[in-house]
């Protein structure tokens, strides 16, 4: 809520004593200030609840509750947002002004009540909430530019997928999340075949547009919640794939094949097919206190290795000791 100091206020009022609640309820009313009224402290917890006032004044003096114990109970509601608290008593001992501040009030203010003293506490006090509305604005802006820097500084520019950066988080959060719950953890690494040749053949600027298309079909794979996509430099790209066994990796790399294939984006210099291609690399573990993200890595970097060994197109896994062409080859048998 924005504030200026001709703008009225929600002024919440709680006093046992019914002219002393009327005196000030008709000076505030005077002054285009919208008034709530309670007798009481349960009464006025309600109000505050339903109604958020800009300000409450508070009678210090009150059976069951006083207004101390009010205030108390108001600032544990207040949720992050600040409503200035002003008592109102004919007290004026300095252990009465110490227990109001210590309770969460803001000032104090003696009975008879003074219409000019009155106006101008809320006029102070709107000056206030300007200033707080300003600071929270201004903490909502920082708050989104730190969270546009924080997306820049993990994704990459040109596909939008995670960076390296990004990458390296979301893989330590995932091995630590799966640790704790037990469950299998995939990690894919994947590599465009022969894309120097295509650079070569086509042009870096095409080329950019054929790593932004793989970009988007690497993206559909990560079906599951918790899963993500990265470039991982280059031509190279990752998927975190949690709570996944290593036949269902295995199964997925598969469709990843099947889909380049229906794709087919054109590969004129490729030796391995007349389109795009993937060689990856799978491992796939239920991490324990010595699973790391470097050691996942490493074993998926050495997978996709023999992936690229076996004739490339392909994903290979440790753990299953097999490819993804030998697993449709045996599934035909």
């Amino acid at each position: 809520m924005s504030f200026n100091i001709r703008q009225p206020l929600t002024v919440l009022v709680v006093d046992d004593d019914n002219a002393a609640r009327v005196q000030i309820a008709a000076i505030l009313d005077a002054h285009g200030h919208r008034v709530i009224e309670a007798h009481d402290a349960e009464w006025a917890l309600q109000l505050f609840d339903k109604h958020q006032p800009d300000v409450a004044l508070l009678d210090v003096n009150m059976p069951v509750h006083d207004g101390f114990w009010l205030a108390r109970r108001l600032r544990e509601r207040e949720s992050g947002r600040w409503t200035p608290i002003i008592f109102v008593s004919a007290r004026a001992t300095d252990g009465d002004l110490e227990n109001g501040i210590e309770s969460g009030g803001d000032d104090y203010l003696f009975k008879p009540i003074s219409a000019v003293v009155l106006s101008a506490k809320l006029r102070a006090m709107q000056r206030l909430l300007t200033m707080q509305a300003r600071l929270l604005d201004l903490s909502t802006q920082l708050a989104a530019a730190n969270d546009h820097l924080q997306h820049l500084s993990e994704h990459d520019e040109l596909t939008g997928l995670l960076n390296r950066r990004g990458f390296d988080r979301r893989l330590g959060e995932a091995i630590r999340i799966a640790r704790e719950e037990q469950s299998a953890l995939t990690l894919m690494l994947c590599d465009l075949d022969h894309f120097k040749a295509y650079n070569d053949a086509l042009g870096h600027p095409v080329g950019d547009a054929c790593l932004k298309s793989v970009a988007g079909l690497v993206r559909t794979m990560c079906h599951r919640p918790g899963a993500h996509a990265a470039r991982y430099g280059g031509e190279e790209f990752a998927l975190i794939l949690p709570s996944t066994p290593k036949s269902g990796a295995m199964t997925l790399a598969r469709a990843v094949r099947r889909v380049f294939e229906t794709t087919a984006l054109p590969h004129p210099a490729s030796p391995t097919a007349p389109h795009v291609t993937l060689s990856g690399g799978i491992t796939t573990c239920v991490p324990d206190d010595s699973t790391s993200a470097d050691g996942m890595l490493t074993r998926a970097d050495q997978a996709l290795y023999v992936a690229k060994e076996k004739g490339r197109n392909r994903f290979f896994s440790f753990e299953m000791q097999l490819d993804s062409v030998e697993q449709r080859a045996r599934e035909i048998e």
